[in-house]
């Protein structure tokens, strides 16, 4: 997985560095070295993103849009 592939992936995600660090449990520090291509994303990792990433992309026109601009009024 490239640096570019990794932050399409967190888009689609919608996730932030620090989510994907705190879903790993490791150092944001180091998926910042991974996005800014000072060190390889290990290949079990980008599989495991790699494979959220698709769910979410295939499952976006399914994303009900009727809820769009609501909100709750009791």
């Amino acid at each position: 997985m490239t640096p570019t592939r990794l932050q399409e992936c967190l888009r689609a995600l919608r996730w932030s560095d620090d989510t994907l660090a705190e879903a790993f449990g490791c150092d944001p520090d180091l998926v910042e070295a991974w996005i800014l291509g000072f060190e390889p994303i290990p290949s079990k990792a980008a599989a495991w993103i790699e494979t959220l990433a698709r769910l979410h992309e295939a499952a976006e026109p399914e994303k009900p849009k009727s809820l769009k601009g609501k909100s709750y009024k009791p």
